[in-house]
């Protein structure tokens, strides 16, 4: 196993156990790490063939090997505690439609898992539900929440094994064209992909493709059972959205996972979504009583919306051009935010704090923003090369709003490969090799993992109120409170390697002895200030 860690690893878990015992885990401030199942790390190689997915594809668009195993080796290797991560993020783990299929962009499977085929299967190349159950087991036990991905705006697209869903269950057109509120809806996302008819009240039957599927593997009966019980608990009609609900909220009553995160939002009425947020809370809370010894924390379970090119500045609201839509209220507790890289490249450090922590503590108070620089689906990512990746943590990681470190970030995994055609671009396996065998891109993890440590142990760092203290050198601190619980921090960017001198008066009195999470050195307070020697242009003080 090769490990890199900021600090000895016993040192690390030590540190790690404290922190989580004291530190109030926020949503508001999370750090989530979001991968592709298939592309992070291959667990079991005895699963990557499965459903005869045997024909040649175009470059990175078939099945790779990665899988829940290979996610449960890197949990418990401590590579996500190493690098501050408190919550993971897969992509869709359920079972994809079995062929491949050409959309323009070469012949494609379905290892991204946004082509569902069964909501109630998970796909063989990723794994088993004992995986599933292990997985989360694994990561609850190192405080790290769970959050799978959920896709009710449409099936995966229909191909000679794979027949399309029946006419009452999903529109095979228009196309939509995104000018206004209904042709954003009522459409599907591109050709040949099913869109659902999630505005549908009426009855619907199940599939026969799915019965007969239920059937050959033995768990008709049980389907059906469950099915007839959820609609007589909750009064809901057998319309086709009411039973992919059910059948995603079950991964919440049979894993304890803490939240989803939800595709195609805006493709779906919204009040979709409300009705999605109280089954999961249903089943959260369900769940919670009968596993009371694995349960975390007391918070509720969490919902953040991908409403495409959603920012900040919109606040609570979103524009069609015809319809402001609020996502937020009585469904997402955070929608992801996809300005931040324009204001990374446009803005100065201190103008995109300021203004992410003002929006956050007003207009947005209650709710959040999951901040990136890369994703799988952004085909303008902040440094695509990767010539900016210390930059690229530095502004993910401090900037207010939960994190989601893209799979690669911390690695300088490259979003630019030859050959590709798309979005495949962003989405190789994960460099492992490179990082054992690159020194520079060591480093790059190592300064990930300090930022990424001190965001996790600091609610104040992603939650808190931001001031600045001085613009030359650019010294800030962060403040939070919740109940009994307080927290701030200090941090100076952009200072002097060598000898610094940081003004913490505002924050700290005088004889409080200081910790430097970057550094690792001890400083006390005089006359109002800190001075330190370090190789670094960057410090991280918290009191000791």
């Amino acid at each position: 196993m090769f490990v890199f860690a900021c600090k000895p690893n016993n040192e690390s878990e030590k540190k790690e156990k404290q922190e989580r015992e004291k530190a109030p885990f926020v949503w508001e401030g999370a750090n989530l790490y979001f991968l592709l199942t298939d592309r992070f790390n291959n667990g079991d190689t005895r699963n990557d063939v499965n459903y005869n997915r045997t024909d040649e594809t175009a470059k990175l668009r078939g099945f790779e090997g990665g899988d829940l195993k290979g996610i449960t080796q890197k949990i418990n290797e401590g590579y996500f505690t190493d690098l501050g991560v408190n919550a993971i993020w897969m992509s869709p783990i359920f079972e994809q439609i079995h062929e491949g299929t050409n959309e323009g962009t070469g012949k494609t499977y379905g290892f991204h898992g946004y082509w569902t085929k069964d909501w109630t299967n998970l796909d063989a190349n990723f794994g088993t539900r004992e995986d599933l159950k292990t997985l989360v087991e694994s990561a609850h036990k190192k405080g790290i929440r769970v959050v799978l991905d959920a896709v009710i705006n449409h099936t995966g697209p229909a191909t000679d094994k794979d027949p399309v869903w029946p006419s009452d269950w999903v529109r095979v057109g228009p196309q939509c064209e995104y000018t206004n509120y209904e042709n954003t809806i009522a459409c599907t996302l591109v050709k040949n992909l099913p869109d659902i008819k999630t505005e549908s009240n009426e009855t619907v039957n199940l599939p026969p493709e799915l019965i007969e599927k239920w059937k050959a593997e033995g768990r008709y009966e049980k389907e059906i059972a469950e099915l007839d019980a959820f609609f007589k608990r909750t009064g809901y009609p057998k319309a086709p959205r009411f039973y992919i609900i059910k059948w995603l909220t079950d991964y919440i009553s049979d894993f304890g996972i803490d939240g989803y995160r939800v595709d195609t939002v805006k493709h779906t009425e919204e009040y979709v979504w409300q009705e999605f947020k109280k089954e999961c809370d249903f089943a959260f809370s369900n769940w919670k009583t009968t596993n009371s010894n694995a349960v975390l924390d007391d918070n509720k379970f969490y919902l953040v919306g991908e409403v495409y090119n959603y920012g900040i500045s919109s606040g609570k609201l979103f524009d069609f051009g015809d319809k402001k839509v609020n996502y937020f209220d009585n469904a997402f507790n955070q929608l992801i935010n996809f300005e931040l890289k324009w204001n990374v490249k446009e803005k100065s450090k201190e103008e995109v704090f300021k203004r992410y922590s003002n929006i956050l503590n007003s207009d947005l108070k209650g709710y959040g923003i999951l901040n990136y620089l890369s994703s799988h689906d952004d085909g303008q990512p902040f440094d695509p090369k990767r010539e900016k990746p210390y930059k690229t943590a530095t502004m993910l990681l401090l900037t207010p709003g939960a994190s989601q470190i893209y799979y690669g970030d911390e690695t300088a995994r490259s979003l630019v490969v030859e050959g590709t055609v798309g979005d495949a671009t962003l989405r190789s396996f994960m460099n492992w090799k490179a990082l054992t065998e690159n020194p520079e891109i060591q480093n790059i993890l190592k300064h990930w993992q300090k930022l990424g440590q001190f965001r996790k142990e600091h609610p104040a760092v992603g939650a808190g109120v931001h001031q600045m203290i001085s613009e030359t050198p650019y010294v800030f601190y962060r403040s939070y409170i919740k109940g009994d619980y307080k927290d701030v921090i200090v941090s100076g960017l952009d200072l002097p390697k060598g000898e610094k001198q940081l003004d913490v008066s505002s924050v700290f009195k005088n004889g409080d002895i200081l910790h430097d999470a970057y550094s690792y050195q001890d400083v006390e307070v005089k006359n109002g200030k800190v001075s330190l020697t370090s190789e670094f242009d960057i410090v991280l003080l918290e009191k000791k």
